[in-house]
């Protein structure tokens, strides 16, 4: 029950209600004992430093920002942590002593997500994409000690990219399925296979793919994608998109309530179960 002592927070999105962090979190209040809840937001671009502001006002413990609003968010934090800073974006919001501090939580969930699978975080990686995620993913396995390519449609983003991250190397997009023999470690960090729509021919994309490749996707909207599909027919190892949404999770749910939840079976079924219902 919601009383004077519970801790507010929440994802600011627009449109939002498809997220699946508000049923997360309140999973994760109930099964922990935290007098706490998160809720929804949605939240107009041209209202979103307002209303962020506004938040920490009422007493929020703080914020996840989705779509459209990881630009803004970093503009509107007072501070950044080390890890946002590296990655150039922000999806996790605490409110301390009347400051926004912004972090950045998606290439910690990635990895965290990749070792729960018992996946070596090793060797050279191909990192399909140059946006926000992609960054996030590739900051998180350079700082790891992975060798990281990174391949994206307008070969120019890729560079800027290797350059913001001060390592890794950049090719053009019909380069990167010749150079799977040499990789340990394939992500799809762009939207293509969100949805159920293929948006590339995966199977002759990974015709040149290392018997030991672990192929992984960070969209979960279906948890199988395309790409994992084409992987799975070809006896590759797939990692799917869901755990790293729970795993990114994680940090916010104990800063904001001070307790850390457990990625456990529970928590995936629960996801996997709304995401059936939707399908």
């Amino acid at each position: 029950m919601i009383d004077g002592h519970t801790k507010l927070a929440g994802v600011m999105g627009w449109p939002v209600e498809h997220s699946r962090s508000p049923l997360m979190h309140n999973h994760w209040c109930r099964v922990n004992g935290v007098n706490g809840a998160y809720v929804p937001l949605p939240t107009r671009p041209e209202g979103f430093d307002q209303a962020l502001r506004g938040l920490a006002a009422a007493g929020f413990q703080g914020v996840n920002v989705t779509i459209p609003h990881k630009e803004a968010a970093m503009l509107a934090c007072d501070e950044l942590t080390p890890t946002a800073k590296r990655a150039g974006a922000v999806n996790t919001i605490c409110f301390v002593a009347g400051r926004i501090i912004g972090d950045c939580t998606d290439g910690t969930g990635f990895c965290d997500n990749l070792s729960a699978h018992d996946v070596a975080i090793a060797g050279r990686a191909m990192v399909l994409g140059a946006g926000g995620a992609a960054r996030a993913v590739a900051a998180a396995l350079l700082d790891r000690g992975c060798e990281v390519v990174i391949a994206n449609r307008t070969l120019e983003r890729a560079e800027a990219l290797v350059e913001a991250l001060g390592g890794g190397e950049a090719v053009a997009w019909y380069e990167w399925p010749s150079l799977l023999s040499g990789c340990s470690l394939l992500v799809n960090a762009t939207s293509m296979g969100m949805g159920g729509k293929a948006g590339l021919d995966w199977d002759a994309a990974l015709r040149e793919a290392a018997p030991g490749l672990c192929v992984t996707d960070i969209v979960y909207t279906p948890r199988e994608t395309p790409l994992l599909l084409a992987a799975q027919a070809r006896g590759l190892r797939t990692v799917d998109g869901l755990g790293m949404l729970v795993h990114q999770a994680r940090a916010g749910f104990r800063a904001w309530f001070g307790v850390d939840p457990q990625a456990d079976r529970t928590t995936f079924d629960l996801l996997a179960a709304s995401l059936r219902t939707d399908a």
